[in-house]
């Protein structure tokens, strides 16, 4: 793995409160303290930071809850326009593209560990669950799309692990749209390490662990859980992309 360098992408972290065996021993737990803590919740009420992900020696990932808290920007309208049929918004936060989803008329749910997320949700028009992605989930296995959006690939810190639960989640024909760190050409991210959530001013949450991937990352981590890159786009400063099931041969 690479060493860690700030990056400006948004990350709101969803594991929860009853982690499964893959999601590794007390993963789930550790992440529903921290993003229950009081810098997160109280960036989320008032729709704005400073929020930042911290790393044990200082390093600092700006978290972008001014964004997260206001109607899709055009990148995250990239996404929309890609999204069928039923979607599950994993960590959807204050619950933007949720709402956005069933003002288009899909049926949609976020889950996200936070209660403050949840509310918020709830008050933006959209309908969210205080739910880890690692419990038990309305509609396992019959999901059209599941959304991984503003990092939230990292949730757990072990993306094959992740993205191996949601095959499980999302139907076999169905698909995933997921947020990855922006790269240079020829360059590669693949980070874990353990974070707490910050507000800059001395607040820390409980510490969890996190991952970052690029493009040529999450296609390795894709294709060892059993998913398939079908597109890569890049919007608004942002990467995105589509992972499908291999087909099945006749």
């Amino acid at each position: 793995m690479s060493t860690l360098t700030p990056a400006t992408t948004g990350t709101n972290g969803t594991t929860g409160t009853t982690a499964r065996e893959d999601a590794g021993p007390g993963i789930a737990g550790a992440s529903a303290a921290a993003w229950s803590a009081d810098p997160y919740t109280v960036a989320l009420r008032s729709g704005r930071g400073p929020l930042y992900l911290r790393r044990g020696d200082g390093w600092l990932l700006p978290l972008d809850v001014e964004r997260w808290c206001e109607a899709p920007d055009g990148a995250d309208r990239t996404v929309l326009r890609r999204c069928r049929g039923t979607v599950l918004d994993i960590g959807c936060g204050p619950g933007r593209l949720v709402s956005a989803l069933a003002a288009r008329g899909h049926r949609a749910l976020g889950i996200d560990v936070s209660p403050e997320a949840v509310a918020r949700t709830a008050r933006a028009g959209g309908t969210a669950l205080h739910r880890s992605v690692f419990d038990s989930l309305p509609g396992e296995g019959r999901w059209d799309m599941a959304l991984l959006i503003d990092g939230n690939i990292g949730i757990g810190g072990d993306p094959t692990a992740l993205l191996r639960r949601l095959a499980g989640v999302v139907a076999v024909t169905g698909s995933l749209i997921v947020e990855c760190v922006q790269t240079a050409p020829q360059a590669d991210v693949d980070e874990r390490c353990e974070v707490r959530v910050a507000d800059g001013r001395g607040g820390l949450g409980a510490p969890f662990p996190w991952a970052r991937v690029g493009p040529a990352a999450l296609t390795r981590h894709a294709e060892a859980a059993g998913w398939t890159p079908a597109g890569t786009w890049s919007a608004g400063g942002r990467t995105f992309t589509v992972l499908t099931r291999p087909a099945e041969a006749p």
